[in-house]
């Protein structure tokens, strides 16, 4: 199969992994490239050690391949940024900033560079910063998808740029692979799906509680870390999105995070305050929000944590390898 997306990144399937937190590790990424597609490593809750070696990880388990993320919106992006490009990893994807120094470093070793977007507007800045593709995350994906549903969100940005775009929110099956490609895609990126894979790190039972999952049953807020982003529901993700925000206990859980990520808490907490009130409140609610992640997706426990989860979890009824997912949704393994 070849797409634009296949030839730029050297892959046989138009099939990416979504760089996904405490979920898209080395273990994963590495099944997906060996499986034909793209995986891409989630770096936005490791430290510089951790990047360094999760990318010599996956060198270790696999030659195809792969790429690893940068959401620059979090505290220390900038730095992981630099571990990726000291790596000369092969595709760095960024979301949430400005990428056009990423984009010069990355090419200069013959690397590409894909850029996540939610609308129009920053995918034509990713465009002219020199981003090679674009994964346009609609409403219906899993964490920070944007406000408009795929259906019109990928056709309406399709038209609009000249780099390929993968679709991302709403796909898991050949149908909507197919979906994908008749709105002008030329490839896509799941999150949900390989969650529920055999290789994912995500207890068994929240893989369980995905597959269970119907197409209603998530919630969308900015409530949870500070940002509009889809959770299912659950005790956890219900409290938090209700719940007023606490901002000496959020105070007190950042010192937790800039603990584990390597950063002086001082330096943190005054850089967040001097960067204005509304910065400030959605850095608040995502130290909240992190703890909640990582009680979720690492402890299993939805009565105090939280699960992203796609709309789509409502189409996927088993947990399958990733080898048989990325089969199935090409239509070489239809299930």
């Amino acid at each position: 199969m070849k797409t634009r997306i296949t030839e730029l990144f050297g892959i046989q399937y138009p099939v990416i992994l979504s760089g996904m937190s405490w979920v898209s590790t080395p273990e994963l990424v590495a099944a997906v490239s060996e499986a034909g597609g793209l995986g891409i490593l989630a770096t936005g809750t490791l430290t510089l050690a951790q990047v360094r070696e999760g990318i010599r990880r996956i060198r270790e388990l696999t030659d195809k391949p792969f790429g690893a993320n940068v959401t620059l919106y979090f505290p220390g992006a900038e730095r992981n940024a630099e571990i990726l490009i000291e790596e000369q990893v092969p595709v760095v994807n960024y979301a949430m900033g400005k990428g056009d120094k990423i984009c010069e470093a990355v090419h200069a070793y013959g690397g590409k560079v894909v850029a996540t977007v939610t609308n129009a507007k920053h995918a034509l800045a990713a465009q002219k910063a020199g981003a090679d593709a674009l994964i346009v995350t609609g409403h219906e994906a899993a964490g920070h998808g944007g406000r408009v549903t795929s259906l019109v969100l990928v056709p309406s940005i399709v038209d609009q740029v000249e780099i390929p775009v993968i679709a991302a929110g709403g796909f898991a099956d050949h149908r909507g692979f197919q979906a994908a490609l008749a709105l002008g895609a030329e490839g896509i990126s799941m999150g949900t799906r390989f969650m529920a894979s055999v290789e994912s790190p995500v207890p068994q039972v929240l893989k369980d509680k995905a597959s269970q999952a119907r197409v209603d049953q998530t919630l969308y807020s900015p409530k949870i870390d500070g940002i509009h982003a889809r959770m299912m529901v659950s005790p956890g993700s219900k409290r938090l999105a209700s719940r007023p925000l606490n901002p000496l206990n959020a105070l007190l859980k950042s010192r937790r995070i800039a603990e584990m990520m390597g950063f002086s808490w001082p330096k943190l907490a005054a850089g967040i305050m001097l960067s204005g009130p509304e910065n400030a409140f959605r850095m608040a609610r995502m130290a909240l929000g992190f703890e909640a992640f990582e009680r979720g997706m690492i402890d299993g426990d939805l009565d105090r944590g939280v699960l992203p989860l796609g709309q789509v979890a409502g189409l996927i009824h088993e947990t399958l390898p990733v080898a048989d997912i990325i089969r199935g949704v090409v239509g070489e393994d239809p299930r």
